[in-house]
């Protein structure tokens, strides 16, 4: 029982660290080694490993992985940030205009969508204006994590709530409770921004140039995937108001805006060898060694045994903040959920449960699986990245004040 614990606690170690006498460990290898370490020992089977790997979410990633490699290798990456934050003439505009912009794409996107996509964009924004990468990159993390908070197919987790959690009318509902507290939110992690990194906040306005496109061909194709994304989107949107019977799920969205590029681009190959398969290998690595810590019983007994009172609203925060650390956002969801539901929590517990497993991703680099997106892609394409240090010292704060806003607001009657 204990072995996955201390395996899981190696890993965190390893990840805050990053290093083992002279060699430099990347986060997909660390998570590729601590389930090779409970494989090894024994304490989940292959048969039960396979089966813990989520394949919907492999090829989620996957198919968004797709999108985003080609609009990068055609240019039509750099066309759209350009249209996107050219209005933009100070660092603080800038930082807003991210802050919001990606904030209300991930409501409607997925974060781990727009985490994608975003992260060259980051790049490419800060090399256009001299601009910290890490900055850029930070100022993503929090962008999606917590506009994503807002809606029900923001992230899977709030997906799981919206399904399983009994919400009448899902988007009025989020929107409700979630949409004034989610604007504060974004506006605390642009001051924190600015207190922490206040150095690349210069008084210079930013001059925007727009790059050409590179392969017309390409962008066409990657035009109609993103087309083709927001579309499905819409149509999900619609049938959870009038068919929710019907299981339309996000991967169907994401393998279909990857068909396009991979049936009618020349350049299929080359697009396959570049997507983050590094990322694929982390998410794969990590289902194996949560369930072989899901299996210990540990979390639910604790939780169990403590004699909280689960439905309270600060403590439905205070738990889906520190249990997503150890076990990610949506096996702790799997777990409260239920619980929730026994005990016979109204919709606003249901709705702090999105809140709070959502806004754990802002306290440190495994909180959210967007992060870790954001990370592995910057690394693997510029060598740009955000160390613990980096990330929890803005982190911590913020989502202190991101629980004491949203317990604020759904304490109100």
């Amino acid at each position: 029982m204990i072995i996955p614990l201390i395996v899981l606690a190696a890993v965190f170690l390893l990840i805050a660290v990053r290093q083992v006498g002279q060699v430099r460990l990347q986060i997909w290898q660390i998570m590729l080694l601590g389930a090779i370490a409970v494989l090894i020992t024994g304490q989940i089977s292959p048969a039960e490993a396979l089966q813990s790997i989520n394949v919907d979410v492999m090829l989620f990633l996957f198919g968004m992985f797709v999108v985003g490699a080609a609009m990068e290798e055609s240019g039509y990456l750099s066309h759209l940030a350009y249209n996107l934050f050219k209005r933009a003439r100070s660092i603080d505009s800038l930082i807003l205009s991210i802050l919001f912009g990606m904030g209300v794409a991930s409501a409607f996107l997925m974060n781990d969508t727009i985490a994608i996509i975003g992260t060259p964009a980051m790049l490419l924004l800060a090399k256009k204006h001299r601009i910290s990468p890490k900055l850029l990159l930070l100022t993503l993390a929090f962008a999606v994590t917590i506009g994503s908070v807002t809606s029900p197919i923001g992230n899977p987790q709030n997906v799981l709530i919206a399904i399983n959690g009994d919400v009448p009318n899902p988007f009025i509902t989020f929107s409700r409770y979630l949409l004034l507290p989610t604007i504060l939110n974004l506006l605390v992690a642009y001051f924190l921004l600015k207190l922490f990194h206040r150095e690349q906040f210069h008084s210079r306005p930013l001059s925007h140039s727009q790059e050409p496109i590179k392969d017309h061909q390409l962008a066409r194709l990657s035009k109609i995937s993103l087309l083709l994304i927001v579309a499905l989107v819409i149509i999900k949107i619609l049938l959870g108001f009038f068919a929710p019977q019907v299981d339309f799920r996000l991967t169907y969205v994401a393998l279909a805006a990857a068909i396009p590029i991979l049936i009618f681009s020349p350049r299929r190959a080359r697009i396959l060898r570049n997507i983050d398969w590094q990322t694929l290998i982390f998410f794969a690595a990590m289902f194996v060694l949560m369930q072989s810590v899901w299996l210990t019983g540990f979390f639910q007994s604790t939780i169990t045994s403590l004699n909280l009172n689960i439905i309270s609203i600060p403590m439905i925060l205070i738990i889906s903040v520190l249990v997503s650390q150890f076990i990610s956002n949506v096996p702790l969801v799997a777990l409260y959920l239920p619980m929730l539901t026994h005990a016979g929590a109204s919709v606003k517990e249901m709705v702090a449960l999105a809140a709070g497993s959502t806004i754990a991703g802002n306290l440190f680099i495994l909180g959210a699986a967007s992060n870790v997106i954001i990370i592995q892609n910057a690394e693997k394409k510029s060598g740009e990245t955000l160390t613990f240090f980096e990330f929890s010292r803005i982190g911590i704060p913020l989502t202190v004040l991101n629980v004491l806003i949203y317990w604020a607001f759904l304490s109100l009657p």
